[in-house]
């Protein structure tokens, strides 16, 4: 079932050829519910629906569309060039997949001029057009949330004005990300990881609408200038399905436990090492191997791609060269024990600087970093001891 309407959702409907709106029809901004069954799912989603029953349409415009099948498709992906599309769906097939996975649907209707609308129109069968449809993709600054105000106002220009001071808050967009990531740890850990300081910067009123809940607030605080006169852009707002409370998402323990326990069993091999002046080097190798390939995909992620990602300061643990480490434990070579302390000094003073780096970094790799501190110092103390 669920396979056959994920196919429903997937299949855009034909593009009709440009009409003129009746004065019976209406442009709404749809608002999704987030749902947990999927990382991207988690954030909510957003589309436009033209609904004229003179005409007989009543379509959805999603520009959350992306093709599996496009070239290069995971390479693209990975290096931050995907496209997205708008798609063009049958609205009630749309509205009803939704309904089915529990996700709250909300529709603001414009408060649009009949012109306006069919400028709003004409614009979006525009750039459904097969040469205008793809789009470059980001995560934060071009998806199909900010496609929603972004559209209003190259289509109405300056009559439209977002009035951001309803926000009282000053989330950067990393913990405006983390919002909505308290029930999904190792995706939003994941995100911390891969993604560096350009997200930790203090996000506008106007980038809060990355995400489709403040495209939402966005709208209900703007104004659109009718004869001179500034009046509410949205004219009504309809609770179309209001989704039922469900169980939390069951899934792999919380990543702090889990990590917290590889700190547990480093610190126990530590005094073991201590006492018997023998060092294990098999969790040593894990250990650098892990982190040096985490490390080897930060460098591919910081100067490989075209992710807004700045700098990233989870390279002072995860250092791409702990992959050579791992490789010179087979044979010990002299210069692995000044390298261990190296990392040991490096990763003391990660531990020490962590609030105050510009960068947030995710609290669940605390053990991570006091696990290298312990078996990178221990490994320092005990081969200059030989």
């Amino acid at each position: 079932m669920k396979k056959f309407l994920f196919l429903l959702f997937c299949i855009p409907s034909v593009i009709c050829a440009q009409s003129r709106l009746s004065d019976q029809a209406v442009i709404s901004v749809i608002t999704f519910g987030p749902w947990q069954g999927e990382l991207y799912s988690a954030f909510g989603h957003s589309a436009f629906r033209v609904y004229d029953p003179a005409q007989q349409i009543d379509e959805a415009y999603n520009y959350g569309v992306f093709n599996f099948n496009q070239p290069n498709f995971y390479i693209n992906f990975a290096r931050g060039y995907m496209y997205y599309q708008l798609g063009v769906f049958e609205y009630p097939r749309f509205r009803d997949v939704y309904i089915y996975y529990n996700r709250y649907i909300h529709e603001q209707v414009l408060n649009l001029t009949p012109a306006q609308k069919q400028k709003v129109y004409e614009y979006l069968q525009w750039n459904a057009l097969p040469e205008n449809e793809q789009y470059r993709y980001d995560y934060f600054f071009d998806n199909c949330a900010t496609k929603m105000p972004g559209v209003i106002l190259r289509t109405l220009g300056d009559s439209v004005k977002f009035d951001g001071t309803y926000i009282k808050t000053s989330y950067s967009i990393r913990e405006l990300t983390d919002l909505y990531l308290a029930k999904q740890p190792w995706g939003d850990l994941g995100i911390d990881v891969c993604l560096g300081s350009e997200i930790d910067r203090k996000a506008s009123p106007y980038e809060y609408m990355f995400l489709p809940d403040y495209v939402e607030s966005g709208f209900d605080h703007a104004t659109i200038t009718h004869n001179g006169i500034p009046v509410p852009l949205v004219k009504e707002k309809r609770i179309v399905y209001e989704s039922r409370p469900e169980d939390d998402p069951k899934g792999l323990p919380h990543p702090l436990y889990v990590f917290s326990a590889v700190a547990l069993i480093a610190i126990i091999l530590t005094l073991i090492d201590w006492r018997r002046k023998k060092l294990s080097t098999w969790f040593d190798a894990m250990v650098f191997t892990a982190t040096g390939l985490i490390g080897l995909l930060l460098i591919f992620l910081w100067f490989a791609t075209d992710h807004k990602s700045s700098y990233n300061y989870n390279i002072l643990w995860a250092l791409p060269t702990n992959i050579v480490a791992a490789i010179a434990l087979i044979r010990q070579p002299g210069w692995l024990k000044k390298y261990s302390l190296i990392v040991g000094i490096i990763s003391v003073i990660t531990l020490l600087v962590w609030p105050f780096l510009p960068q947030k970094l995710n609290i669940s790799l605390i053990p991570i970093v006091v696990t290298i501190a312990c078996r990178a110092l221990i490994r320092y103390r005990l081969q200059k001891a030989s």
